[in-house]
């Protein structure tokens, strides 16, 4: 039996204040070098335009610092000027933590506790208690550990501005979700066993400005109700909408009240990927078990499941990489490696190639090259293109559960024990091998 759908706002004072917020600030499409501020940078859509970027490394080339992360967390990096933002857990999720680094270096500015749960939330064996990824803009970083609390703090201090202990769900599996930033607002995708809702929080207070509960009525298997994605922004007719994915469905909203235009209905939970925007398209993943990528026309009112669903990809979707959109095409990678390119006007598949390993973390497309990033630390560079053409393997000790953030000409690369700051390097440049010009290495406290 479903819930009703609730959205609580504040009082019209408020909304003259949101008002006063111009829209110019917002744009769904960019993707300018250097702004990887949030989980797969600009829009979540994993782009960056940014030229000379590496493309090879291994441990003994290209890598500018090697930093060692106390904890576990599978959260990615975010960066902006000359910092590098990350969220770990230690003591088995009872230490959850927020770490500055140096760009330039690697060294630790600050490490700071921002809470201490005495029961930390059981998570999956494939999950952290600190896999959200963070977000940071004008002087603060938002971070976010699910059910355990979401909290801002100053980015150059660490100094706690505010804490919300109150968005408590079961996640059963562990965090998952990562916040995003629109206008006066940070925003959560919050879809547990229990509840599933998607909520607004005052960027500057913590304090809720909109929840509004999913639409479609929940499975009666309180495990089929559960969802991690990642919420993003498309524009339409001029008009922000936010686009949430959760189990069952597909809900699009007013980013600045939290009322639904549109929907979309499926079969499906534990959903990851971040949703795909492409002008006047969506595309979603539907589901963990047996996903499938979805192409929806993004122009509907309601429900628009028999109306605006067009084409669908049914095999070899991946189940938690996010796909990426580059050139009129699809890159995906499954669960179990296998690489698969889709022409995004008709979902047809135009090659498919099994390159081994397994895969949790996001594709990105850098410039004129697909990153894919398996659990294994190997790192597959493509060219796009309609036929498979591989350019390089790269191989980090460790395993990666994190996307690679683009700084500068720098990539950022985080296995569960390091961060890596990886550039092309003098040698790679020649091909000829052989040791970076600067390795650091530095220790948590």
């Amino acid at each position: 039996m479903g819930f009703p759908r609730k959205s609580i706002r504040l009082p019209v004072f408020v909304f003259f204040l949101l008002g006063l917020v111009e829209l110019s600030g917002f744009n769904v499409g960019r993707t300018c070098a250097g702004e990887w501020t949030q989980f797969r940078g600009p829009n979540g859509q994993g782009r960056s335009e940014q030229t000379g970027l590496p493309v090879r490394w291994s441990e003994g080339d290209g890598v500018v610092w090697k930093a060692p992360v106390e904890g576990l967390g599978w959260s990615s990096p975010v960066v902006d000027t000359n910092r590098v933002w990350i969220t770990t857990a230690t003591g088995n999720g009872h230490s959850l933590r927020a770490l500055c680094l140096e760009f330039k270096s690697g060294k630790i500015d600050w490490d700071v506790e921002v809470f201490a749960p005495a029961n930390p939330v059981r998570v999956n064996d494939k999950n952290s208690h600190a896999s959200p990824s963070p977000v940071v803009e004008n002087g603060r970083v938002y971070v976010h550990y699910g059910a355990m609390g979401t909290a801002c703090l100053a980015a150059d201090t660490g100094k706690i501005l505010w804490r919300n202990a109150n968005l408590v769900i079961d996640h059963k599996e562990g965090p998952g979700s990562s916040p995003i930033l629109f206008e006066n607002l940070l925003v959560v995708n919050c879809d547990g066993q229990d509840l599933q809702f998607v909520v607004a929080l005052d960027k500057m207070t913590g304090k809720p400005v909109w929840k509004t509960t999913r639409s479609i009525p929940y499975h009666c298997d309180p495990d089929l109700r559960k969802a991690f994605s990642t919420p993003a922004l498309i524009e339409i007719g001029g008009k922000p909408e936010l686009v949430s994915v959760g189990a069952n469905q597909c809900n699009v909203l007013d980013p600045r009240t939290g009322l639904e235009i549109w929907r979309v209905q499926y079969t499906g939970f534990s959903n990851i990927p971040v949703p795909l925007v492409d002008g006047s398209r969506v595309l979603i993943v539907t589901d963990f078990i047996r996903p499938q990528l979805w192409s929806i026309r993004a122009d509907g009112h309601g429900d628009v499941t028999n109306s605006h669903v067009g084409w669908k990809l049914t095999r070899q979707v991946g189940s938690s990489p996010s796909p990426v959109l580059f050139q009129g095409r699809i890159y995906l990678v499954s669960d179990q490696g296998v690489a698969t390119c889709v022409a995004a006007d008709s979902g047809k598949v135009i090659w498919q190639h099994r390159i081994g390993g397994t895969f949790s973390t996001s594709n990105v497309a850098l410039n004129e090259h697909i990153y894919l990033s398996s659990e294994q630390g190997k790192t597959t560079v493509l060219r796009p293109g309609d036929e498979y053409q591989p350019v390089a393997t790269n191989e980090l000790n460790g395993r990666i559960f994190a996307t690679p953030v683009v700084a500068g000409r720098s990539l950022i690369l985080r296995t569960d024990t390091h961060v890596y700051r990886v550039e092309t390097s003098p040698a790679t440049t020649a091909n000829q091998g052989g040791a970076p010009t600067q390795v650091g290495s530095v220790r948590a406290n």
